[in-house]
C-alpha cells in the first residue's frame, strides 16, 4: 500500500517572464514502511520537492495523494489540520520551542490530538526511551547538544505516529557520532513501527541507512537505488558510485 503517490510534480519560481522550473514532471510513489532518501547535488531541486511532497510549499502542477486525499487541491486551512494529525518532519535547525521543555516540545502534537494525559505520558514514555532522551525531559532547548536537540525534535515528529515523516538534512548540523547516533534510532523506528519516512541528505552514510535512495538531477528523476539484501556498507558504495557520476558531493566515510 503506497502512503505517498505524487505525479507529475512541476514547480516553478519567479514572474511569468523570468521563470526558473525546478521540479519538471516528477512521479513518485512510496510504499508503507519505506525508508527513502533523496540525493542530488546542489540546486538540483531535492529540498524543493520535500517541501512539495510536505505540503509545506505548493507544486505548481501536478497531484500529490497522501493516505489517498488529494493535497494539491485542499485549503490552506484544511492542510493545516492535515498536516498536525497525519504528517512529521524533523529539520537540519530542530525547530524546537526554547521557552518549552523537551518534555514539553516533544508533546505538542498530541495538545491537538484529545488523547488522555494518561495516553500522552504512555506515549512520551515510549518515544523518549526509544530515543535515550527521558533524563533529558525537564531541560530546555539551550541546554541541550546538538545531537541531543535533534533527538527530541525526532520524538516530537515520532509521538503522534504520522502516516509519513519528512526530514530534511537531519544529520546535516551534527558531527559523526550524533549523527549515526539518530539515523540508528531513525532506522530502528522505520523497523520496529513500520514507520514510512523520507529524509533529503547529501550525505551518503545517512542515505545508506535507507532501503530505497532516488536521485534528482535537475528537476527529474535521474535514478534510483534499492537496497534490497545488501547490507549497508555494500549500498553506501552503490550510492557514492552513483554520486560520482551525478557530480554529487562525496563525503569522506
Amino acid at each position: 500500500m503506497n502512503i505517498l503517490e505524487a505525479h507529475k510534480i512541476h514547480k516553478s519560481f519567479g514572474s511569468k517572464f523570468n521563470k526558473q522550473e525546478v521540479l519538471k514532471g516528477i512521479d513518485i510513489s512510496i510504499g508503507k514502511g519505506e525508508f527513502v532518501g533523496i540525493m542530488g547535488p546542489s540546486g538540483s531541486g531535492k529540498t524543493t520537492l520535500l517541501n512539495v511532497l510536505s505540503s509545506i510549499d505548493k507544486a505548481s502542477k501536478g497531484t500529490i495523494l497522501i493516505n489517498d486525499t488529494e493535497m494539491t487541491t485542499m485549503t490552506d486551512k484544511k492542510l493545516a489540520e492535515f498536516r498536525k494529525h497525519h504528517l512529521g518532519f524533523i529539520f537540519q535547525e530542530y525547530n524546537l520551542l526554547d521557552t518549552l521543555t523537551v518534555k514539553e516540545n516533544i508533546l505538542l502534537p498530541l495538545s491537538i490530538s484529545g488523547i488522555s494525559k494518561k495516553e500522552a505520558m504512555k506515549k512520551f514514555s515510549e518515544v523518549a526511551i526509544e530515543l535515550n532522551i527521558l533524563d533529558l525531559q525537564d531541560k530546555y532547548p539551550t541546554e541541550l547538544s546538538g545531537g541531543q536537540k535533534q533527538r527530541t525534535s525526532a520524538a516530537r515528529a515520532f509521538i503522534h505516529e504520522p502516516s509519513i515523516i519528512f526530514a530534511d538534512e537531519p544529520t546535516g548540523a551534527l558531527d559523526s557520532k550524533s549523527a549515526s547516533d539518530l539515523l540508528n534510532k531513525l532506522s530502528k523506528h522505520n523497523q520496529k513501527r513500520n514507520a514510512t519516512i523520507t529524509i533529503v541528505t547529501h550525505d551518503p552514510v545517512a542515505a545508506s541507512y535507507c532501503n530505497r535512495v532516488i536521485f534528482i538531477q535537475d528537476g527529474q528523476i535521474y535514478t534510483q537505488l534499492t537496497k534490497g539484501q545488501e547490507n549497508r556498507e555494500s549500498f553506501f558504495k552503490s550510492i557514492i558510485k552513483t554520486q560520482g557520476v551525478l557530480g554529487g558531493v562525496q563525503n569522506e566515510r
